[in-house]
């Protein structure tokens, strides 16, 4: 069996081209550079594979949540050239 090999790059950009090929059966092999990362293969599930959670509550329920808000103002360009440094 011949598979396809992609580079990173190439699947980002076309992902859901790729995607329809592994779900017609096809087999496509990742690759960072010449290194193979990853396989991805056509899921076969049983239904024994899967299961449905019934939610606890209604969805409406979801609009009386309150957001959280930080206690003070937060500069976010500066916590992310913060966490950027520290790398």
């Amino acid at each position: 069996m011949v598979m396809k090999h992609v580079k990173v790059s190439e699947l980002k950009a076309r992902l859901s081209a790729y995607l329809r090929e592994v779900r017609s059966g096809e087999t496509i092999v990742v690759m960072d550079r010449l290194t193979p990362i990853a396989r991805l293969v056509s899921l076969e599930l049983d239904s024994e594979d899967l299961s449905v959670i019934e939610p606890r509550r209604d969805a409406s329920e979801l609009r009386k949540l309150k957001p959280v808000r930080p206690r003070k103002r937060v500069n976010v360009v500066e916590l992310l050239r913060e966490s950027r440094d520290q790398r």
